[in-house]
């Protein structure tokens, strides 16, 4: 490249090269949200989905676009750019990218930016971007505006980013990119390109090869096969492959307490944990010694037993990041779980089917079926109901997204083990907001895929995101996807705290119940989803395991009651704590 260039034009070229690279390196799909100064990416990214080696999404609202990014990157692993243009739309960015450092989803939030000359003297839609996200990104960069004596940078630049993204050195993560462009922003970047061409074959500038497996330690594994037929395995989020953990647990005769979203929930493994440590009896079984494996469950009462135990508790996690709120792991294990599960099963000696074993999986069966009639016996919509209903008539290879606060909860809690099924959930900050828009992201990431994608949310999530209906807007392809609404009229997770009992009523009602009052139907009606109030559990059974005939978004609002929630979760916990009484009572910690 020689001569002069005007500066559209290279601004026009960086960005046909970034876009290329990013294609080069694996991205399949990326999000546009509407701005002027960003137009130069908005091109290539259109330019790209118009070749059709690219999908472009595009979202309204910059905040949604961000969760949808994350459902994107949550469902397939790849880093999906989501671009916006200057100001206070590159900080709408902020949760989504909170909550992918936190969760380690790959992310690109790549913000249009002003130039120099327009930093720090009242321009309008500029703020200071450089850094904007603070210590949650895995990378940043901010190369200044595109210069021809810089196209050399180009290609590693989008190279990179995707690199890092999907984890570079360490864990997956979100990366900023922020692009500064100088007006005018339109122009043509073709005589350029052939001076920036890319690899042969369509190779990315940069490959990063497979992380070397990570081993535990001898003294490590010699703990756990040395612990006896006592053990336990405990399986959050990040647990690994459930294959591996199963094979541990075959070999070493351990019971498995999997977590909703841990990946591990095979029918055989200890989901009713909840219920059962709230009973007398199974708060004093006590391991000889418990290997952890990922985050923590979503469930309080799980985490503090845990956190009374006096055992040896071995935690690994692949990335080093200490999920063990109590501190109580004596052993942190920066290592893969499934290299430790394969090291240990691989050297324990053979136990199955002892006595502390046969214990869990007993009180399992007995919970699950005093569960099964206590939500018979109940009358209407119930929260729990609606958890364990919606789980167990999902089709297989369905991907549940599931909220924070009650949905959560209810579906760990509640729900019997379901192979081929996966449940997803933004447990990183374990916020409630963006969770419909994650539910889009992961629903577009999975456009034809076998079982589809079901979003579960409380009113007030729904309410906070309702915005996200909009994604795809006219012209473009809203994704295929369910929601599930528990409408209770408010916070329900309050309910169980204790400000519901040592505030006034009044008061507890305006600052923690927050009811709306408003019209979840008539909402999503007017979004133009396909809308139904669902009167009851079969009614919810049968249009979850039905098959979709037409696209796009459906919304089932099943109202529920706060107030008699709290009662009937009493009611389950009185009906686990007498079946276990009666089943096991003569068994002894």
């Amino acid at each position: 490249m020689t001569g002069p260039s005007p500066s559209q034009d290279v601004q026009a070229a960086f960005a046909s090269v970034l876009v290329d690279e990013w294609v080069r390196a694996g991205v399949t799909d990326a999000v546009a949200c509407p701005g002027s100064r960003s137009t130069p990416l908005l091109i290539a990214l259109a330019e790209a989905a118009e070749r059709g080696v690219l999908v472009v999404h595009s979202v309204l609202d910059e905040r949604s676009a961000g969760f949808f990014a994350l459902g994107l990157g949550m469902a397939s692993g790849v880093p999906a750019p989501v671009v916006t243009t200057s100001g206070t739309a590159a900080v709408e960015l902020h949760p989504a990218v909170v909550e992918a450092h936190h969760s380690g989803v790959p992310m690109l939030a790549v913000t249009a930016d002003r130039p120099a000359e327009l930093q720090d003297c009242g321009a309008p839609q500029t703020v200071h971007q450089v850094g904007l996200y603070g210590d949650a990104v895995r990378w940043q960069a901010s190369p200044g505006t595109p210069e021809l004596v810089s196209a050399p940078a180009w290609r590693p630049l989008g190279s990179r980013s995707v690199a890092e993204a999907r984890g570079g050195a360490g864990r997956p993560g979100p990366v900023h990119l922020n692009l500064a462009f100088r007006e005018p922003l339109i122009g043509s970047g073709e005589a350029l390109l052939p001076g920036v061409e890319g690899r042969p074959g369509g190779a990315p500038w940069h490959r990063l090869g497979p992380p070397r497996e990570l081993l535990p330690p001898r003294d490590v594994v010699d703990l756990l096969t040395g612990a006896g037929e006592r053990g336990l395995i405990v399986a959050g989020p990040g647990a690994g492959r459930p294959g591996a953990v199963w094979q541990l647990a075959r070999a070493a005769g351990w019971p498995v307490m999997a977590s909703l979203s841990s990946g591990c929930r095979l029918p055989g493994a200890i989901a009713a944990a909840d219920a059962l440590l709230r009973t007398r009896l199974a708060r004093d079984w006590r391991p000889d010694v418990v290997l952890r494996l990922g985050a923590p469950w979503a469930s309080r009462v799980v985490n503090e037993w845990l956190g009374s135990l006096s055992c040896p508790q071995v935690l690994v996690d692949p990335w080093g990041t200490w999920s063990a709120p109590d501190r109580l792991p004596g052993e942190v294990v920066v290592a893969s779980p499934e290299a430790v599960c394969r090291s240990v099963a691989s050297a324990v000696p053979v136990r199955r089917g002892g006595d502390w074993a046969r214990r869990w999986s007993g009180a399992e069966e007995a919970a699950q079926g005093a569960i099964e009639r206590a939500l018979a016996a109940e009358a209407g919509l119930t929260e729990p109901g609606v958890a364990r209903s919606l789980l167990r008539a999902a089709p297989a290879g369905a991907s549940i997204v599931v909220s924070s606060s009650m949905p959560v909860r209810d579906l760990e809690c509640w729900s019997l083990p379901r192979a081929e099924v996966r449940v997803l959930a933004n447990r990183g900050a374990n916020g409630i907001d963006g969770v419909l828009s994650t539910a889009m992201g992961v629903a577009a990431a999975a456009a034809g895929s076998r079982g589809g994608v079901i979003a579960v949310l409380g009113d007030l999530a729904f309410l906070y995101d309702a915005g996200a209906l909009l994604a795809g807007g006219r012209g473009g392809t809203r994704p295929d996807l369910d929601v599930v609404v528990v409408d209770n009229d408010g916070g329900g997770i309050f309910s169980f705290l204790p400000q519901a009992g040592s505030q006034p009523a009044e008061r507890f009602e305006r600052m923690w119940g927050t009811p709306q009052d408003a019209d979840l139907v008539a909402l999503a009606r007017a979004y133009g989803a396909d809308v139904e109030e669902i009167p009851d559990l079969a009614r919810l059974a049968q249009v979850v395991a039905a098959g979709r005939e037409a696209r796009g978004v459906r919304a089932f609002i099943a109202k529920t009651d706060r107030v008699a929630n709290v009662a009937v979760h009493q009611r389950l916990h009185a009906a686990v704590e007498a079946v276990i009484e009666a089943a096991v009572g003569g068994w002894t910690a």
